[in-house]
């Protein structure tokens, strides 16, 4: 599927790996429809999702965010766990350069079950 077809989509559910409730999380950030994640960053959305709600959201809804935002951008669709080595390798690179708590837990993580 072209950009330029993902963009027309009138509705977010019509993404691959957007059902109801992954719409409900864009709309809650003010994104109505797919054209709006064009350019956008997914990982930014999901702290932004975070911060909103005032709770911390599983992990794998940034990996839907990251696959939904490449589709638009006119990448392949693919199964949104596609993207958890990718998700993973850049908050760990991420962890000295920014405070994200995120980022920390991944580390943190990591550390405890390195041998």
């Amino acid at each position: 599927m072209t950009t330029r077809r993902a963009i027309e989509m009138s509705a977010l559910e019509d993404l691959p790996n957007v059902g109801r409730a992954i719409a409900a999380n864009f709309r809650t950030l003010g994104i109505l429809r797919p054209a709006q994640l064009k350019g956008r960053n997914p990982y930014v959305l999901y702290e932004r999702l975070n911060r909103v709600t005032g709770e911390r959201h599983d992990p794998c809804l940034l990996d839907t965010f990251i696959a939904a935002v490449r589709f638009v951008d006119g990448g392949p669709a693919k199964p949104w766990w596609s993207y958890t080595a990718e998700r993973k390798r850049a908050l760990a690179a991420r962890t000295g350069r920014v405070s994200s708590p995120l980022a920390r837990l991944y580390v943190e993580t990591a550390r405890r079950r390195s041998p």
